[in-house]
């Protein structure tokens, strides 16, 4: 082989070298610890075998003790990682206009249901938020309340034909109906009888959306790292038929009630209400945060009530104390109604303990609008850099939570939350950006967790995976497996 031939070939792969050295040493040259990164993923590599909860909890350990934040790497994009909570406090609320985007991936114009409120960035978030906000009122939480407490009789009828004398359940697949039933009646004002139809439309393409991504993984991360390429190659990231289904739903439903003046009390009737007041809203705005008003309750709540079952299975002194909270509400107030549901206080300390536990989102990102100097140190966080906190870390360190990876619902009494920071505690995200689902969601908990906790017990069996395992496929926290537990009714 001639010697010009063998720098031809050599050439390349030493520039190859040198720019990734040089990408690599960016948390160096700014004298911030970092963790060491392995081409080509930087610090993700595990996220192939492990869930983003595993990958996040493990950096967190290694690094918590270095310093309020430290930096990693996303292949070869630095980022940085904020550990401390007053930090935290600050850039979620304090200087939140540095940090008002998430940079989610979304494609307004080929790809219309992606643009939803959790996605979407600058004035039409902010436009988008002010408008949507009065939606989600307690008020409108209570005016709901009917539409979803007759899904949870269904339920509960449902439940007690499937269970009988006693059966060993898939759990998280009864929770995933009752979701399914809810988000259905009250987003799209649909009957979508899970009970009955386990494989219905709703159910099939509600799962599609979390289990079956349109795209390879090498795609989404392109799509992560690179989104305006994204956009500007028109790459979509939801399913064809998953995207064609849940907008023509809300096309036709807004369709029928306009020519029909049909009134339920509903969030898309609220949306209609909305717009005949003058809002300006238009019809991919309407579908898109239908959609993740349905996507975002479906499984993030059916998630929150498995996990939370699961944990009173494993200890039942707690369930007989949250089934004892439920039946003196219904006594006191008569039946399920919207006040007691919300006179079950120990239950919302199950349901909290349970989100400090198994939070959805194990790592919520925001994305630096500006340049942006860390307050008391001398780094600043350039424009367009994510910064990650790490929830699920954050909720399982022993500084906040003594005994942290221990079920206990005490942990949770208003006492107790008055004593410690706003931001060791972020199922929700905090600041403007908080999710603005959070009372729909809590109700929609308390409601199901209410309505079989006063007819049924759980208790583990020999299909119970302990401890549970997370599955590596999704964002959202699931079990890696099916979360099973022996019912039995009172």
């Amino acid at each position: 082989m001639s010697v010009a031939l063998i720098i031809l070939l050599v050439t390349p792969l030493l520039l190859i070298f040198v720019y990734v050295k040089q990408k690599y040493a960016y948390w160096s040259r700014q004298n911030v610890p970092f963790m060491e990164p392995h081409f080509p993923y930087g610090n993700f590599k595990d996220l192939n075998r492990k869930s983003t909860a595993d990958v996040s909890q493990d950096a967190y350990r290694q690094m918590k003790d270095v310093g309020p934040f430290y930096g990693a790497y996303f292949f070869l994009q630095p980022l940085i990682i904020v550990t401390d909570v007053d930090l935290i406090k600050t850039i979620f609320i304090k200087d939140f206009n540095f940090f008002p985007d998430r940079g989610v991936y979304f494609n307004e114009r080929d790809d219309p249901l992606t643009a939803h409120m959790f996605a979407i960035e600058g004035n039409k978030w902010r436009s988008l938020r002010q408008r949507l906000t009065p939606t989600f009122s307690s008020g409108k939480m209570k005016m709901m309340f009917p539409t979803l407490a007759a899904v949870g009789d269904n339920f509960s009828d449902f439940l007690v034909k499937e269970i009988g004398q006693g059966q060993v359940v898939e759990v998280k697949d009864f929770m995933a109906r009752f979701t399914i039933d809810i988000i259905g009646s009250c987003a799209f004002g649909i009957e979508c009888n899970s009970f009955k139809d386990p494989h219905g439309r709703f159910r099939e393409f509600g799962k599609r959306v979390f289990e079956t991504p349109r795209n390879s993984q090498l795609v989404r991360l392109g799509l992560i790292l690179f989104p305006e390429l994204g956009r500007r190659l028109r790459v979509k990231a939801l399913q064809d038929d998953a995207s064609e289904f849940f907008y023509g739903v809300v096309k036709d439903t807004v369709a029928y009630r306009e020519k029909n003046a049909v009134e339920r009390k509903d969030f898309l009737s609220l949306l209609l209400d909305m717009k005949k007041d003058g809002v300006d809203f238009t019809m991919d705005e309407i579908a898109a945060n239908s959609f993740i008003f349905f996507a975002a309750g479906f499984e993030t709540s059916s998630s929150n009530q498995t996990y939370c079952l699961y944990e009173l299975a494993l200890h039942p002194e707690y369930q007989e104390k949250a089934r004892q909270c439920v039946l003196k509400a219904l006594k006191k107030h008569g039946s399920m109604t919207y006040e007691a549901v919300c006179d079950m206080q120990y239950l919302d300390q199950c349901i909290n303990e349970t989100l400090r536990l198994y939070p959805s989102v194990p790592v919520l990102e925001r994305r630096a609008f500006r340049d942006y100097k860390i307050p008391g140190h001398d780094l600043v966080i350039p424009k367009g850099m994510k910064v990650q906190i790490p929830a699920f870390a954050i909720h399982r360190d022993e500084r906040h939570y003594p005994d942290p990876e221990v079920f206990d619902p005490d942990r949770f009494h208003p006492e107790e939350v008055a004593k410690r920071h706003i931001c060791t505690f972020l199922p929700f995200g905090e600041g403007p950006r908080i999710c603005i689902g959070l009372r729909f969601g809590m109700m929609q908990s308390r409601v199901g967790l209410a309505t079989i906790l006063s007819k049924f017990r759980f208790s583990t069996c020999s299909k119970t995976l302990i401890p549970l395992e997370y599955s590596s496929k999704s964002f959202i926290l699931t079990p890696r497996e099916g979360l099973w537990l022996r019912v039995e009714p009172l």
